[in-house]
């Protein structure tokens, strides 16, 4: 083939060692984040048999609050002895406001009535659920180091001001973004060609007059994660992005269909900003879509 269709064929695309960086890490954050999501889960299920109480006492089971006091009072015995002081003093070290209120409420949640499990089966429950505790707080403290990784590799990154620049993309979705997308400036031959990759564009088949637009539902978790939380984020900083969702909208689109369609313009956006290494710029990006609304 290379001898004889080398005009058909591109040069095998390759990342500098500074995406690789931004990969290894945003993939590790990310990761982490899915276990803790995993484990948070386990927890839920775990304190549903025996504990009731404590799934009505906290709304985030993977909070710092949460952990200190369940790890404290794993049963509803001992939850029931907490004293007012000592939520407290939990909810400070987690930052929370309105503590007052928030630990009489907690209190009272903790020690109202609710069906419980033997005594011998209850100590083997909060056996098991310090466990995934000591887990979970391990998990809390790599996240947070993990994404001081995130951001110091992506900062030190030449597209990370264009990236950056994106409506809905902080350091830690572009940095993901980045890491997905590569950074060889070659791999990509066209804004279309971005999108195939994204998974973000549209499959049109058509027999003949018969012609069908469906969702592509192959394509890559990661980078599509976090495409879709960029899409949404841009709703409420970008004027374009939002007008072009409420047009999808007003058309009969679904949100999820409206957002595909957003992201699949974002991943347009970004590869115009990357192909003339221009910062994005809110009237061009979206001028196409509000000269059509004009004229319509």
């Amino acid at each position: 083939m290379v001898r004889t269709d080398a005009h058909q064929l591109r040069p095998v695309a390759g990342d500098s060692a500074e995406a690789e960086a931004v990969k290894v890490v945003a993939r590790a954050h990310k990761t982490l984040i899915w276990e803790r999501t995993r484990h948070t889960q386990r927890l839920r299920h775990q304190l549903r048999e025996y504990f009731p109480a404590a799934l009505q006492a906290f709304e985030d089971l993977a909070a710092t609050d949460t952990l200190l006091l369940l790890g404290k009072a794993p049963d509803p015995a001992s939850a029931a002895r907490l004293t007012t002081a000592q939520i407290s003093t939990a909810l400070k070290r987690a930052r929370r406001r309105n503590i007052a209120e928030k630990a009489a409420a907690i209190q009272a949640a903790l020690r109202g009535e609710h069906l419980g499990q033997p005594a011998i089966v209850t100590a083997a429950y909060a056996a098991s659920v310090r466990a995934q505790i000591a887990v979970l707080t391990a998990l809390n403290e790599q996240v947070k180091i993990m994404q001081g990784q995130v951001e110091t590799h992506f900062g030190r990154h030449p597209d990370a001001e264009i990236i950056l620049s994106q409506p809905g993309l902080g350091m830690i979705l572009g940095a993901r973004v980045l890491a997905e997308f590569g950074d060889d400036p070659k791999r990509y031959a066209s804004a279309k060609a971005h999108k195939n990759y994204a998974g973000t564009s549209p499959i049109t088949r058509q027999s003949g007059k018969k012609k069908t637009v469906l969702a592509r539902y192959v394509h890559q978790d990661r980078l599509v994660d976090a495409l879709n939380w960029q899409a949404f984020a841009a709703l409420s900083v970008s004027p374009g992005a939002r007008a072009y969702y409420d047009q999808l909208r007003a058309r009969g689109a679904g949100h999820a269909g409206a957002l595909r369609q957003l992201t699949n313009r974002l991943v347009g956006i970004l590869h115009g900003c990357l192909s003339s290494r221009t910062i994005y710029d809110e009237a061009t990006a979206w001028s196409h879509h509000a000269a059509i609304t004009a004229a319509a």
